[in-house]
């Protein structure tokens, strides 16, 4: 239960004065049964200390992706960045004898470290962007490890980074955890709620013509990612300890400063929302109900569409202890959505944040909360989902009652960040339909990639939406959030890889639109595969061609590594893929 830090180690004999030995640093030992963060499983300490590469997923819930990350918490200088992170924190600032006093503790560390890894209140590591232009900095979409990042905060003399989103936020703090001990993985929520107003309720605006309206605080996510750590929790009692949240992404401050965590993940799943730290922005990030609404701004009334209680939180995925797949981590964070129990946690939750009893003039009624539609609808994708290509969907309406039901169907599709921010409108169109009897009827929607290329994100992200608006009914909405695919690119190492040796590595791309790709770089990285972050420029790419690119790495280490490609054009922004290299 030392402070952990730096030390200076100096011996006397006798009388003489201390001769020094030379300084060491000290770190939080997971292998160690007296220590806070002591993990008994050798394979998940491996994993989740040692291990300097991670996948982080991303997507959406129809669609879950991955990419890879250099965490490389072991590399050149990360160390003395991470101490000096410490250091610059606003709590060492205010009293660095209490701060020094108090780094024993890993709840407290995690919790400094949260702010101190985003750029708000305190000039931290990273400086979040989301609003879909990245000028003066770097696309977030386009980092590959954190070293770039820590080594760029350094040079700079510590002025923030650009520019960053959530998994950067959460890349870095594994980074600067697993390098001083702490056992820490990234979690991918998708679905994820950013409730603002700490109602447990998510609220979404739509205009008549279906368009998605930027009203309120509240959203929700495509995916969201965030950190577990492992520590002991003293404050709050044995069941508590084990994985602890920690959120490095400045959305909601906490004591005043942007931070979030540690809460128990133990007490997220049983709804016990008033223990430390920040347990209702992580309970409603995986628990808030969503109201839909059809706001009028010319008479500002709004008409509730429909709520959802079973739509936030779904398929929380992080990467298996020794392998490249995806766990499904949702049954940690709650029970089954739907379920007599899961309800009863939320039914908890609510009351002890005191919202069962107040009257809440925002909230819809009982009546407009058990209103049932005479139709149901759903998007369907048809086709492939890939940058280049045509996007074809199928919307699908079914008449639920046994009469006859006329329908204006007004439909929009909006390119969007993956908080689904709107961004650019792409395409809309509206159609009249008689639905017979219980009848079901499909109406394909194509949307070619001229129309859309210009307007989409580097996210990728498409939101679609139909708003039916039935003669004598109630509304309906209908929507799907839509993540393209980039191209492939593929990765061969040309030769056995062995340390100090120089082996070849190709790689290899195909333009698979019918028009020319320029300004292609190519961005490697890896550790103890390459120092530091080769660029390489490649000429422009005609319709269809094929690029095949060589270079080579010098392994400075044995064992399973993994060498990290982020290919970019003006077409395609940040194609990603990696390779395990065994040296």
């Amino acid at each position: 239960n030392a402070v952990i830090g730096r030390y200076k180690l100096s011996v006397q004999s006798g009388s003489s004065s201390p001769a020094s030995l030379g300084t060491f640093v000290l770190l939080f030992n997971p292998w160690s049964s007296g220590d806070d963060v002591f993990m008994p499983n050798k394979a998940e300490c491996e994993e989740y200390v040692l291990e300097e590469f991670g996948i982080i997923f991303a997507g959406n819930k129809n669609h879950i992706s991955s990419f890879g990350w250099n965490f490389g918490q072991f590399q050149g200088d990360i160390l003395n960045i991470c101490l000096s992170i410490m250091d610059r924190s606003l709590y060492y600032r205010q009293d660095p004898v209490t701060d020094v006093s108090h780094r024993h503790d890993p709840r407290y560390l995690g919790r400094v470290l949260s702010a101190m890894v985003n750029a708000n209140d305190d000039q931290g590591v990273v400086l979040g962007n989301w609003s879909g232009k990245y000028e003066g900095g770097k696309n977030p979409s386009s980092w590959t490890g954190s070293g770039e990042i820590l080594q760029s905060w350094k040079k700079s003399g510590f002025k923030p980074v650009k520019y960053g989103q959530c998994w950067v936020f959460a890349a870095v703090l594994t980074t600067v955890l697993r390098c001083l001990g702490i056992p820490t993985r990234t979690i991918t929520n998708f679905s994820s709620a950013h409730d603002a107003d700490g109602n447990l309720r998510v609220d979404e605006f739509y205009d008549a013509d279906g368009n998605h309206l930027e009203r309120g605080a509240d959203s929700v996510w495509n995916f969201h990612v965030w950190n577990e750590s492992w520590f002991t929790r003293h404050d709050l009692g044995p069941s508590y300890s084990g994985w602890q949240i920690l959120d490095a992404t400045p959305q909601e401050e906490s004591g005043g400063i942007y931070q979030c965590g540690p809460a128990s993940r133990y007490a997220v799943k049983e709804g016990e929302v008033d223990l430390d730290y920040d347990c209702p922005f992580v309970f409603a990030e995986v628990n808030a109900d969503c109201m839909y609404w059809n706001y009028d701004s010319a008479t500002g009334k709004k008409t509730l569409i429909f709520s959802k209680s079973t739509e936030i939180g779904d398929s929380m995925s992080t990467k298996a202890v020794g392998r490249d797949d995806r766990v499904d981590v949702t049954s940690d964070y709650k029970y089954e959505e739907g379920s007599a129990k899961e309800r009863e946690i939320f039914k908890k939750a609510r009351k002890k944040l005191g919202l069962e009893d107040k009257f809440d003039p925002t909230a819809p009624t009982q009546e407009e909360i058990e209103q049932k539609p005479d139709i149901s609808g759903k998007f369907k994708v048809a086709g492939s989902l890939e940058v280049g290509k045509d996007l074809s969907l199928l919307l699908i309406l079914e008449n639920l009652q046994s009469d006859a039901k006329t329908v204006n169907v007004n439909m929009t599709a909006w390119s969007t960040l993956y908080t689904r921010r709107p961004v650019n409108e792409i395409w809309k169109d509206s159609i009249s339909v008689t639905l017979a009897p219980k009848e079901e009827k499909q109406f394909p929607i194509k949307i070619k990639y001229p129309e859309y290329q210009q307007q989409l994100t580097t996210d990728k992200t498409i939101q679609v939406t139909a708003l039916c608006h039935v003669e004598d009914g109630i509304q309906v909405l209908v929507q799907r959030n839509i993540t393209l695919d980039n191209p492939a690119i593929d990765i061969q190492v040309l030769g056995e890889a062995k340390v100090n040796k120089e082996v070849v590595v190709e790689v290899a791309f195909t333009n698979p639109i019918d028009t020319e790709v320029t300004d292609c770089v190519l961005q490697v990285e890896g550790s103890d595969l390459l120092p530091g972050i080769l660029e390489l420029r490649i000429p422009p790419l005609k319709a269809s061609e094929k690029s095949s690119t060589k270079f080579k790495i010098i392994p400075s280490e044995a064992g399973p590594k993994h060498l990290l490609v982020n290919f970019s054009c003006d077409k395609f922004p940040d194609i990603k893929t990696f390779k395990t290299v065994n040296v």
